[in-house]
């Protein structure tokens, strides 16, 4: 049988890697995965990688099995086998100790594994560190393969690759902890190795994640620390002692325990040799690689001891200093790596909880104006360094559609370090600055060969500050706005002017009336909306910041506007508005309507609607056949922008009269297209914003609405109307004069509801009716649990939610378990009292079905995403039945076979169920449900023995039929 699978196993990889046809290579290729997840895959893996014939691609093949089997699936041999596995992979790794690399590396992982999931007294009593101190004085000519195996050790500890359980886990840690001292004596004898002086490194700072146990004075004066600080200077091994050198600096700072004063005899070590790379950043001579190791090692630098460069202290200045120097770097891969030290600098500066430690108020605040003042010129200088790093490239128009967009991320984190800047050093201030360069950038476009984009980068930048500058500004901001119209209409100028506009809006809007700001700026909007698609774009969305913040500076120039918002709609006159941003433009009107005193306000709601009302009528007027034919968009786009004004005019009575006003033409339409999702989506998102906004003002045409959904519904099963009700049930709920439509709209939905949904191919097949009917279901028991949870369709309910638990949807799964909660915390609840017996009695009759369901779902019945919401119904459940969930629970466990979950496994769990009774915090029992959840998903084998032992259980049933 192994001879077979053998020969097989060589034809497969012959025809992989060497047949011309590529069906052959894809079945070739699938037929080894599938290999590997076999019991066969042990004895013949190992058996070729022992094959003194077998070529270099078998080897890396069934090197990479050995690897992924002693990884996942160490829990299919016998126990008495690790010996025999262990002898193996340690003559396969002095086999493979002059190469090939890739097959010693693999071996190397796989013997990391197996250190991972046997314990230390399985190595010796000593444990595999040991083991390896034995066997590289003894067999010195097998170093570079035992050092490798030192260097993955922990490496491979985190891995999750590997199918440990948890405990495990922990206890190889305190191992490799514990071995620590022992490690890196190993690798200092190594050092006396030239060649392998860089795998000594890397395995230093591999290790020094486990050095707790070791001081930073006994590190500092540590041989390993003194090579790879004196290493910095070299280029062969520069990246390699950069690498520790970062390591060790983290090792300053996770030590929190001893305080950072016991760290300074290594950090005083550190700092100097670090310092002294700076120089290297202005060498054009030097490797760009070299240079971004450098500026990684300043930055992680400053990021690490950032509360200690906060003090100001000269020395901490001298570390700044360097800093501005990467940040000035003209290659934004390099000076980007600072940012997130200029933030956490910011930060400490700033939060006056970084001063606590100095007392009273009044010294807290001398200490932080103290620092604030010390950080004044670096922040001064660091605004103008970044400031230089948005401008647009003479060539960006060449640029692939990836480069660009990597260009507006860089925009986008220069942006947020100017606006920490404005934290330390004031809004005001840093606009002055910027004010400078785009006086400055001025200069340089003038004339014949001006160049637009010095003057463009200066705006961004003032744009990105605009929240931070006070609307009392009075001495540069005028300046800048009486500029913005002298600007040529370069396209992506433009679109940063009609951008900055719209971020100033409410300084425009607290701008002295003298001052004539506003025209000239809004005749600079209408050019934007008419040059390309995208100052249209930047156009609107300022256009709606201006509207909105200078709403009752328009009341006077109404017909203006609606000439802009007709020509724009209407896709007539020039303008190039998308559909999509024409939406901007109708909020804008809207939130302008919403200032006007009611009888203005219905002329001018009538006028905001005629543009969007009378394509959809005109459509409506063409017959029956016309609009059940024409094109979704043709429809969605009025619809769409009816959304938005029936979401932004916030008179509850002007729409109300409109929405009554328009119903017959939206009511031909659902009753038309009722088949089209699209369409339907779009009209209910409208009826939604209406119900929103008008409230109990919407009279008759509310219970018109209820009744073309519910029939509508039956009849075509679109979620969306589920999620209109959910609206509804959100403002009327409460109200006792709508009990009676509201109760007959929710035995309705509900009653179409479970009977689409009732096994878990049901729920798969609809998952959006699956989502919005339970998030239906958990605002009637918030809004209006009278109605629902005494009737009969509240137990159909559960039973449904139970059948469609398992759906692999998010969003249909979360609504689904946050029902459950709902319910199961509405019966603890002082509100839910009236309803605890009713409710208890439900939860008995299906307690046991139910907990197995969610104990299935915990241990890999859903993806390890659902952890939360899981671990959430499993608490409420055990605090709603108390001992009850603890007896469901033994009966589910005791299934689980002893080789997947172990008795004191077991314990665990019910401890936790027992807790969760009692009251324990959520956040605990979150976190050791994770843990279970870790052992039953450790591996493919044991994830399926789960789900075996808990599935099938009683989830084949189907909801209650309908009564008659």
């Amino acid at each position: 049988m192994e001879a077979q699978a053998t020969a097989t196993v060589k034809e497969a990889l012959a025809a992989l890697y060497h047949h011309s046809d590529d069906a052959v290579r894809t079945a070739a290729d699938r037929w080894l995965q599938q290999f590997q997840h076999t019991l066969d895959a042990w004895q013949v893996a190992d058996s070729l990688l022992h094959d003194e014939s077998s070529n270099l691609e078998t080897l890396i093949f069934c090197s990479q099995t050995l690897r992924s089997k002693v990884q996942r699936d160490f829990e299919e041999l016998p126990s008495e086998a690790f010996r025999r596995l262990q002898d193996s992979l340690y003559e396969l790794l002095k086999k493979f100790s002059k190469g090939p690399p890739k097959v010693r590396t693999q071996i190397c992982i796989a013997m990391a594994a197996l250190a991972v999931h046997v314990p230390v007294e399985d190595w010796g009593g000593g444990g595999i560190v040991n083991w390896l101190s034995d066997e590289m004085k003894s067999q010195p000519e097998f170093i570079p393969s035992f050092l490798e195996l030192l260097i993955v050790l922990p490496q491979e500890s985190s891995s999750h690759k590997i199918a440990a359980r948890p405990e495990r886990r922990r206890q190889f840690e305190n191992d490799l902890c514990s071995s620590a001292e022992v490690a890196l004596s190993l690798l200092t004898a190594c050092l006396g190795i030239d060649q392998l002086k860089e795998q000594v490194l890397e395995g230093f700072a591999s290790w020094l994640r486990f050095c707790h146990g070791i001081s930073a004075s006994t590190l500092a004066t540590h041989p390993l620390v003194y090579t790879a600080l004196s290493s910095l200077n070299s280029e062969q091994f520069l990246e390699a002692a950069v690498n520790v050198t970062s390591e060790l600096i983290h090792f300053t700072v996770s030590r929190e325990a001893s305080g950072i004063t016991e760290q300074f005899p290594l950090i005083q070590l550190l700092i100097p040799y670090v310092m002294g790379l700076k120089e290297q950043l202005k060498d054009s001579s030097r490797d760009e690689d070299d240079v971004k190791a450098i500026a990684r090692l300043l930055a992680d630098m400053g990021d690490s001891y950032v509360e200690l460069i906060a003090t100001g202290s000269d020395d901490a200045m001298q570390i700044v200093n360097a800093l501005l120097e990467v940040t000035s770097h003209p290659e934004f891969d390099i000076s980007s790596m600072t940012f997130n030290f200029w933030h956490h600098l910011t930060l400490n500066l700033t939060d006056r909880g970084s001063h606590a430690s100095y007392g009273s108020e009044a010294s807290i605040e001398a200490e932080r104006n103290r620092r604030l003042q010390i950080f004044h010129r670096p922040f001064e200088i660091l605004v103008f360094m970044v400031s230089s790093q948005v401008e647009y490239p003479e060539l960006y128009h060449t640029f692939s559609e990836e480069d660009q967009r990597d260009f507006r991320h860089a925009r986008y984190a220069v942006s947020d370090v100017l606006v920490d800047a404005t934290d330390v050093l004031g809004g005001d201030p840093t606009l002055k600055i910027l004010f400078t360069r785009l006086i400055q950038s001025c200069g340089n476009c003038a004339g014949q060969n001006q160049k637009w984009q010095p003057v463009e980068a200066a705006l961004f930048c003032i744009q990105a500050i605009a929240k931070s500058v006070s609307v009392e500004e009075k001495e540069i901001l005028p300046q800048v706005m009486s500029l913005l119209p002298t600007f040529p209409h370069q396209e992506q100028l433009l679109q940063t002017v009609c951008s900055l506009i719209g971020a100033f809006s409410k300084w425009i809007d607290a701008a002295p009336s003298e001052l004539p700001i506003l025209p000239p700026l809004v005749d600079i909007l209408n050019k934007g909306m008419r040059t390309s698609e995208d100052t249209a774009a930047a156009a609107s969305v300022a256009f709606k910041y201006i509207c909105e913040d200078c709403r009752r500076k328009f009341s006077g120039s109404l017909d203006g506007l609606f000439q802009i918002y007709q020509i724009a709609v209407s896709g007539v006159g020039g303008y190039k508005v998308s559909s999509e941003d024409s939406l901007h433009l109708v909020e804008a009107l809207s939130v302008v309507i919403t200032a006007l005193p009611p009888d203005h306000a219905n002329r001018a709601l009538e006028l905001i609607c005629q543009p969007v009302i009378n394509p959809l009528q005109e459509i409506i007027q063409q017959g029956e056949t016309v609009l059940q034919q024409v094109p979704v968009r043709q429809l969605t786009v009025h619809i769409d922008r009816l959304s938005c004004i029936f979401r932004n005019v916030k008179l509850p009575e002007v729409v109300a009269e409109a929405v009554n006003r328009y119903w017959p033409i939206l009511k031909s339409i659902f009753d038309h297209r009722a088949w089209d999702t699209r369409t339907m989506e779009s009209l209910c998102r409208s009826c939604k914003f209406a119900v929103r906004t008008c409230g109990r003002f919407m009279g008759v045409t509310i219970g018109a609405i209820l009744t073309e959904i519910q029939t509508l519904y039956q009849q075509h099963n679109q979620s969306c109307f589920l999620y209109l009700s959910s609206e509804v049930i959100k403002i009327f709920g409460p109200d006792p004069a709508c009990a009676g439509y509201l109760a007959g709209l929710i035995q309705v939905l509900f009653g179409h509801t479970v009977q689409l949904l009732r096994v878990i191919q049901d729920f798969t097949a609809r998952p959006d009716i699956a989502d919005d009917c339970f998030l239906l279901s958990s605002r009637c028991i918030r809004y209006c649990p009278d109605l629902f949870v005494p009737t009969e369709m509240f137990p159909r309910l559960v039973d449904c939610a139970m059948a469609g638990i398992t759906i692999q949807h998010r969003e249909a799964c979360k609504s689904i378990l946050n029902f459950l909660s709902d319910v199961f915390d509405l019966a603890k609840s002082p509100e839910g009292g009236k309803y605890r017996e009713l409710i208890n009695t439900i939860i008995l009759q299906r307690g046991a079905t139910l907990a197995r369901i969610m104990i299935a779902s915990l241990t890999g019945a859903l993806p390890s995403g659902r952890l939360e919401e899981v671990s959430y119904v499993l608490v409420s459940l055990s605090r709603a039945v108390g001992g009850n969930m603890l007896n469901w629970a033994r009966e589910c466990i005791t299934l689980i076979p002893q080789q997947a979950l172990t008795d004191s496994e077991r314990s665990r769990f019910l401890n936790i169920i027992s807790d969760a009774s009692s009251g324990s915090s959520l956040g605990s029992l979150t976190d050791r449900f994770a843990e279970i959840s870790d052992v039953c998903r450790r591996n493919k084998t044991v994830q399926d023995i789960v789900q075996g032992a808990l599935w099938p259980h009683d989830s084949t049933f189907t909801v209650a039929p309908q009564p008659l």
